[in-house]
């Protein structure tokens, strides 16, 4: 009896958790890293029916193993970590439970963050430059880390040492959503970066004017419809229209594709030269002008130096030819000096002549006078008014 309550007086209180204590290592521990979870009793008492628990939570279960292998770490690792198993102290067997150890697994690394240089809206043909950024741990700064580029569902480098990736001469059709992995040189620890959406803003093509109505020219009332549509350029694109230089629509296409305007026709007004312009950005242009005929009308557009001088032209011609043949008749050249009065009409009877144009003509030297000649007037009854030349010789001057 005696010995008995000696053994028992060495024997520490059954329950306690100095019998039972939980290692984790390494310390500290960084993701990637091989976690290794130890449960060890009272002076490397031999342990059985071991079991680890997470956050309260049963985890694993060892008939005779003590220590539990985590894998790799991740920040999913992180939590209070404990243990039990069955302890054998002559005359006892007993289980008690270890107290908690807290497990901080670190950041290797930070997820990257992906970029585009100069902008994720460059411009067609311009060199673009990916970075896939991220940090080491300053306390892991020497391990070595490895770069990966995805755009949509292609690899566009894989595991390379170089966290830039360069795309010259970019074109719209590399255009899209881009991210990058970066892992380390074993694969244990990998992290995507969010997408990035690249858009390559492309200039317009020139677009292409559709007048739309019925069989024949609209007339007043009747309905037309202008299309327009530039083949290629970046959205969003901005539409305007045109009548001769006067915008009379806009329309924005926010995806791309074609605009159209439709208008009634109220007056001669609205035939004319109509042209669409595109523009979205990155250029502009214009369409090659359509004319809108009217039924009944002539006039198509604002007159240009083209086309209102043809029609006139036979007739600004045929009147000069009879003001110069006028002309002709008016100033024909005077003859010799002398009265020729088989050419001079008489005065008509109680009729008044009134000099309208004199001139004057300087003979030569050997002439003893000057010509002159007097434009009258003569009325008539029967023929109206008319002219007729006089022709008279005065002396000489002294």
């Amino acid at each position: 009896m005696l010995l008995w309550m000696a053994v028992l007086l060495f024997v520490p209180c059954v329950g306690k958790t100095a019998w039972l204590y939980l290692q984790a290592w390494p310390n500290p521990v960084f993701e990637g890293d091989a976690l290794t979870l130890q449960c060890q009793g009272w002076k490397n008492i031999p342990l059985s029916q071991v079991k680890f628990y997470r956050d309260g939570k049963f985890l694993h279960f060892s008939k005779e193993s003590q220590t539990l292998s985590m894998g790799a770490a991740t920040v999913q690792s992180r939590g209070q970590y404990s243990c039990t198993g069955q302890v054998m102290y002559i005359p006892q067997i007993f289980t008690p439970t270890s107290e908690t150890a807290m497990v901080q697994v670190q950041e290797l690394f930070p997820p990257p963050v992906l970029s585009a240089a100069p902008s994720p809206e460059p411009r067609e043909g311009s060199l673009v430059t990916l970075r896939c950024q991220t940090k080491l741990h300053p306390l892991r700064s020497a391990l070595r880390l490895l770069f990966s580029f995805y755009k949509d569902s292609h690899t566009l480098q894989d595991r390379g040492p170089h966290p830039e990736l360069c795309v010259p001469g970019v074109k719209e059709g590399d255009s899209g959503l881009y991210w990058c992995e970066v892992a380390t040189e074993g694969g244990q620890v990998q992290k995507q970066s969010p997408q990035l959406e690249v858009r390559v803003q492309a200039p317009v093509s020139r677009p292409v004017l559709t007048l739309h109505h019925g069989p024949t020219d609209p007339a007043v009332g009747d309905m037309v419809q202008l299309l327009c549509e530039a083949q290629r350029g970046s959205p969003p694109v901005l539409y305007l229209f045109y009548l001769d230089e006067k915008i009379v629509g806009n329309h924005s296409a926010p995806c791309g594709g074609n605009a159209s305007l439709l208008f009634p026709v109220k007056s001669e007004q609205d035939a004319g030269n109509y042209s669409c312009e595109a523009e979205n950005g990155v250029s502009r242009e214009r369409s090659e002008p359509k004319k809108l005929f009217l039924k009944g009308s002539q006039v198509l557009s604002t007159p240009t130096s083209s086309n209102w001088l043809v029609p006139w032209l036979p007739a600004s011609l045929l009147g000069m030819m009879v003001i110069a043949a006028a002309l002709l008749v008016y100033l024909r050249p005077c003859g010799k000096a002398g009265p020729l009065p088989s050419q001079i009409p008489p005065p008509a009877p109680g009729g008044e002549q009134c000099p309208l144009y004199a001139n004057v003509h300087h003979q030569k030297e050997k002439d003893e006078g000057v010509v002159y000649s007097v434009v009258h007037r003569t009325s008539k009854r029967s023929e109206g008014q008319f002219y007729h030349l006089c022709r008279g010789e005065m002396p000489a001057a002294q």
